[in-house]
């Protein structure tokens, strides 16, 4: 995590350095932030932080089986301006949403908190206090610009943002990255009730273009790539279809709990530390489709190829080869489709939209380029990678399929969450 000791006059290189773009709008942002900060606490000072969202490159439904991801943070972010109080209690005030007050005497998990924002930051500070670092209350208003079940992580960004608030204002900011992750992903699946893999809030955590390797969980290994897309031709960008995430739930949790059903035939708990040679024998694969549904087979499938690819595409990104980079990307994202079957969802097959989107897709690149799922899948956002000439007219094509904004640009963040400094 990174500090820049700078007061809200002088923040113009840090939010070049966390948005890359033009930066009147984040500092207009910024500004209306510690306003509104004021405005709610008075003339109390603070800090303004930041976390990041994230977009999966490679990797996909890998981690919840102790996979290889290939992740990257972007400049959406979720932002916050903050400060401390000595009542040992949390309110987080965010634009159109409920006002957020609780006491942290008593972090177990409560029943009327699940599915809630409550339960996360409490989910998080229980996290961060099992683990001996010290808590403490605090205020804090905030603002996202991740899209909310666009597929970029807005909860996890969230949870990490949270995680950092403590480590800032009472652990001396050195919580370490993984560590608000771990956090993070406890307080989702244990306080929200949505089950979840670490790769959302290590990308948040860590910054920049990262492989994370899950093999040891409690220690993960983390490699960063040095990467830009438009230097290399080509823009990434998420379509989002604005399609809904509600009635999913069994869709998601149907895709762990079929491959840990997989994993089990093959001796295993999990696909990653599971022998695949059984699925290319065919009298062990004969035997393994009497014992396990059809799409178990695909999904451990899927599973194996896509953790090999993995770090296939992260070497391609080091050696700058965007055609076998492309090649990969459209291998991921036919084997998400037609193996994963995360793309449309069996127990609403009616929702063809993410198939949809891809095929338009698929149409409008002409092969020039990569298309895939984005993240969970059956819903939200397709993840395109599109040559730079070519990219605005793809972007007033989509737009016009979904609505304006509907498809934009996934530029990469090289940090994780990020303190510009005092409010003053």
């Amino acid at each position: 995590m990174e500090r820049a000791d700078l007061n809200i006059f002088k923040w113009v290189s840090e939010l070049a350095h966390l948005y890359s773009l033009n930066t009147r709008p984040a500092m207009g942002r910024y500004i209306a932030l510690a306003e509104e900060f004021r405005r709610a606490f008075g003339e109390t000072e603070g800090i303004m932080i930041s976390a990041p969202g994230r977009t999966e490159l490679a990797g996909n439904h890998t981690d919840h089986q102790n996979g290889i991801v290939l992740c990257a943070a972007v400049t959406m972010d979720v932002l916050a301006a903050a400060a401390p109080c000595d009542d040992n209690s949390v309110r987080v005030l965010s634009s159109g949403f409920e006002d957020i007050v609780l006491q942290l005497d008593d972090l177990s998990p409560r029943s009327e908190e699940r599915g809630t924002s409550a339960g996360l930051i409490r989910g998080v500070a229980a996290g961060l206090r099992s683990r001996g670092y010290a808590l403490g209350g605090f205020r804090a208003v905030m603002d996202s610009t991740v899209p909310a079940g666009g597929g970029l992580s807005s909860s996890a960004a969230f949870e990490v943002l949270i995680g950092a608030i403590f480590s800032f204002l009472y652990n001396h900011y050195e919580i370490d990255p993984m560590v608000l992750a771990m956090a993070g992903q406890e307080a989702e699946r244990d306080y929200f009730g949505k089950p979840s893999g670490l790769m959302d809030q290590a990308a948040s955590a860590c910054g920049g273009i990262t492989m994370i390797d899950f093999a040891n969980p409690a220690s993960p290994k983390v490699e960063r790539i040095d990467f830009d897309f438009r230097r290399c031709g080509y823009v990434l960008c998420a379509v989002d279809t604005r399609t809904s995430h509600a009635d999913l739930t069994e869709d998601y949790a149907a895709i762990p709990g079929e491959m840990r059903q997989a994993a089990a035939a093959l001796g295993s708990e999990l696909l990653r530390y599971a022998d695949p040679a059984p699925l290319s024998d065919p009298v062990q694969r004969a035997a393994l489709e009497k014992a396990l549904p059809p799409r178990a087979i695909l999904r451990a499938e899927h599973f194996f190829a896509e953790n090999a690819r993995v770090p296939q595409m992260a070497e391609a990104l080091r050696a700058k080869d965007m055609d076998a980079y492309i090649r990969l990307m459209n291998e991921s994202g036919r084997s998400s489709r037609e193996k994963l079957q995360n793309v449309v969802p069996s127990l609403h097959p009616e929702q063809t939209e993410m198939a949809l989107a891809l095929d338009r897709a698929a149409e409008l690149l002409r092969g020039k380029g990569a298309w895939r799922i984005h993240g969970g899948g059956f819903a939200g956002c397709i993840q395109c990678l599109v040559p730079e000439a070519e990219y605005d007219d793809f972007r007033a094509a989509m737009d016009g399929y979904y609505g304006d904004g509907a498809c934009f640009e996934l530029r990469i963040r090289p940090c994780g969450p990020h303190v510009l400094g005092d409010i003053v």
